[in-house]
């Protein structure tokens, strides 16, 4: 997911998350020379903790093909650790990791080697930010994507595709790189994956074959000072098999922010996860009421080669704050789910957040 790419409260894009950098006591490195290199030694310093925990109300159904249909009850904690120091040539190293108390238990980590004008080097680990699907949807929203909760089961329709939005960021494994460089108009990010694995990998520990897909490569850029309010995206990914192009606009005048995204996805093997080759539009607005409300409307259609129909799914969002309480809510449908008449899925979610 965030980076926030217009200036309205409330209005936030999922897939790009704020790191909180903390002051940290001098770290001891003596080596960096031109890219990162194993730290062994062990590093004394103090590491600022913070925290969040969301309490939501879930209700899923949709016709025989939507999977879980219910309501209940759900609560999700997160603990994340931020530091910094400076090493003796100048460079700045950081580290983020987040413990997330899902199902999975999963957790989320970064090194980051801030080089100054030359750039910045970041090694990531169980996250879905790297190169390219940070930028699967920067549509402007007051809550989650519209894509959320909407799905359905490969096997489930007569496509046999597994559809609902979220099969459209290339795939880039779970462990990788980028490197951002930073111009005057906007920044470049070159991302690469090691064999796609979608697992963490422990030190020591090798990324395996990732369902024999080739490693993930991508670039993208992001211009936000071409035109005041405007930001642009454009990338293009590739993991041996499918390739991913998209590019986007987004455009905040006043309260109201306005985007528009096309996604492209061309399917070179049989384990690419897909089908059929693809192609999504998708759009959205929003609008912040004052600095405590902002609303938000999207949809998303998408041709699916070979179909009867284009998947479409639409939504509308609303979130308020207050202080270190915020209060969300949103309503999702899916009409002709993976590109099958009449396959139906709904999502509507409450929530409750505290930030500490």
């Amino acid at each position: 997911m965030a980076e926030t790419f217009n200036k309205q409260p409330l209005l936030i894009n999922n897939k790009l998350t704020k790191e909180t950098n903390m002051n940290m006591k001098k770290i001891g490195l003596t080596a960096l020379a031109g890219s990162l290199v194993a730290m062994t030694s062990a590093v004394a310093g103090e590491l600022a903790v913070s925290g969040g925990a969301k309490l939501s109300y879930t209700s899923k159904g949709g016709n025989e093909n939507a999977p879980a249909s219910g309501t209940g009850f759900g609560m999700q904690e997160n603990i994340s650790f931020t530091g910094s120091g400076e090493l003796d040539n100048g460079l700045t190293v950081s580290l983020l990791h987040v413990m997330h108390s899902d199902a999975a238990g999963s957790s989320t980590s970064s090194i980051t080697v801030d080089m100054g004008s030359a750039g910045t080097l970041r090694f990531m680990e169980a996250t879905s930010n790297i190169g390219i699907k940070a930028i699967d949807d920067v549509m402007p929203t007051a809550e989650e994507e519209v894509s959320n909760g909407l799905s359905i089961a490969a096997g489930d329709s007569a496509t046999g595709v597994a559809q609902g939005g979220t099969t459209y960021e290339a795939h880039m494994g779970a462990t990788g790189f980028d490197y951002t460089y930073s111009m005057d108009m906007g920044k470049i990010v070159v991302g690469y994956s090691p064999k796609n694995t979608s697992a963490r990998v422990d030190d020591g520990g090798v990324s395996g074959d990732g369902a024999n897909k080739d490693s993930g490569q991508s670039v993208h850029v992001v211009l936000d000072s071409l035109v005041e309010g405007l930001t642009v995206y454009a990338g293009t990914g590739s993991n041996g098999s499918n390739d991913n192009d998209t590019a986007a606009a987004v455009y905040a005048a006043g309260p109201i922010t306005v985007g528009y995204q096309w996604t492209d996805r061309d399917v070179e093997a049989a384990n690419s996860g897909s089908a059929a080759d693809s192609e999504r539009t998708q759009a959205s607005i929003a609008f912040a009421v004052n600095e405590n409300l902002s609303i938000s409307y999207g949809m998303i259609e998408t041709d699916i080669e070979g179909q009867p129909k284009d998947e479409e799914l639409s939504g509308f969002s609303v979130g308020y704050s207050m202080g270190g309480m915020t209060v969300k809510a949103h309503s999702h449908k899916g009409e002709d789910m993976g590109g099958a008449a009449a396959n139906e899925a709904k999502h509507t979610e409450i929530s409750v957040s505290f930030a500490f």
